[in-house]
C-alpha cells in the first residue's frame, strides 16, 4: 500500500478548488434539493439525512454542555432520538433540547457557504469522517443501515467525482437540509405529541412549546438567509 500516493490523493480531494461560478449546475443543484423535498417518495428516502443531523445536533452540543452521548437511533418512520447522560434539568439539558431542529438548517447554511467558496471537497471529507465516527453510537440496525447509506453516498461522490458534482452535491446537500429543515419544523408545529423537543422544553421551563417553535423558526430563517444572501449573487 502507498501510503504517500494515498494522502496526495486525499489532500487533492480536500484542498480548496476554484470558487464556484454561476451556470447551469447551480440551478440543478438547487432544483434538486426542491425535488427531494417535494416528491413523497424521495423525500422518504432522503429523510434520514435530516433525521440524523438533527440528532447528532442533540449529541454534539449535549458533549459541549458536558453531557455524556450514549448513542442514536433513527426509526423506521424516520423519527429518532439521542441519548445524552446528564442532570435533567438546567441550561445544558435545555440547549441539547434546543439544538436539534436548527441543526440541519445551520449544516444546510454552511454547507452553501463551503461549496460556494470552493471547499466542497473538504466538506465532504469532514462529512465521512463524522458519520464513520457516529456509526460507534448507532444502536439499531435499522440507524446502522441509514448512516451507511448517507456515507456511501458521501464517500463515493468525494473519491470518484469531479470537481463540479462534488460542488455540485454539497450545494444540493446543504439546500436539502435547508428546506428538510423548515419541512421537519412545519411536522413539530402540527404534532400534539407530548415527547417532541417543545413539549420536553416546556415542561423544563415553563415556557409554551409554541414560542420555542418560534425560537427554531427564526434560527432556521436567520440560515436560509444566510444562505440565501451567498447564493443570490450567483443567480443574477
Amino acid at each position: 500500500m502507498d501510503l504517500p500516493l494515498i494522502a496526495r490523493s486525499v489532500w487533492e480531494r480536500i484542498a480548496p478548488g476554484v470558487h464556484a461560478e454561476a451556470g447551469w449546475w447551480l440551478l440543478a443543484a438547487l432544483a434538486a434539493a426542491v425535488l427531494v423535498v417535494s416528491v413523497p417518495p424521495l423525500w422518504r428516502l432522503a429523510r434520514p439525512a435530516v433525521t440524523i443531523v438533527h440528532e447528532l445536533g442533540h449529541a454534539i452540543v449535549g458533549v459541549l454542555m458536558g453531557r455524556r452521548f450514549t448513542g442514536f437511533v433513527v426509526s423506521a418512520d424516520m423519527s429518532g432520538h439521542a441519548v445524552t447522560v446528564g442532570p435533567r434539568r438546567g441550561i445544558g439539558r435545555i440547549l441539547t433540547l434546543l439544538a436539534g431542529y436548527p441543526a440541519p438548517a445551520v449544516l444546510g447554511a454552511v454547507l452553501v457557504q463551503l461549496a460556494l467558496a470552493g471547499w466542497a471537497g473538504a466538506a465532504l471529507f469532514v462529512a465521512v469522517v463524522v458519520l464513520a465516527v457516529s456509526l460507534v453510537f448507532t444502536r439499531s440496525a435499522h440507524t446502522v443501515l441509514a448512516v451507511l447509506g448517507t456515507t456511501a453516498v458521501i464517500g463515493v461522490t468525494w473519491w470518484f467525482g469531479s470537481p463540479i458534482v462534488v460542488t455540485g452535491l454539497t450545494l444540493t446537500a446543504g439546500a436539502f437540509l435547508l428546506l428538510g429543515a423548515w419541512r421537519h419544523l412545519g411536522a413539530v408545529v402540527t404534532s400534539r405529541r407530548r415527547g417532541e423537543d417543545p413539549g420536553q422544553l416546556a415542561q423544563l421551563t415553563a415556557v409554551p412549546a409554541a414560542l420555542w417553535n418560534l425560537a427554531f423558526g427564526l434560527v432556521i430563517a436567520a440560515c436560509t438567509a444566510w444562505a440565501g444572501a451567498a447564493l443570490l449573487p450567483h443567480l443574477r
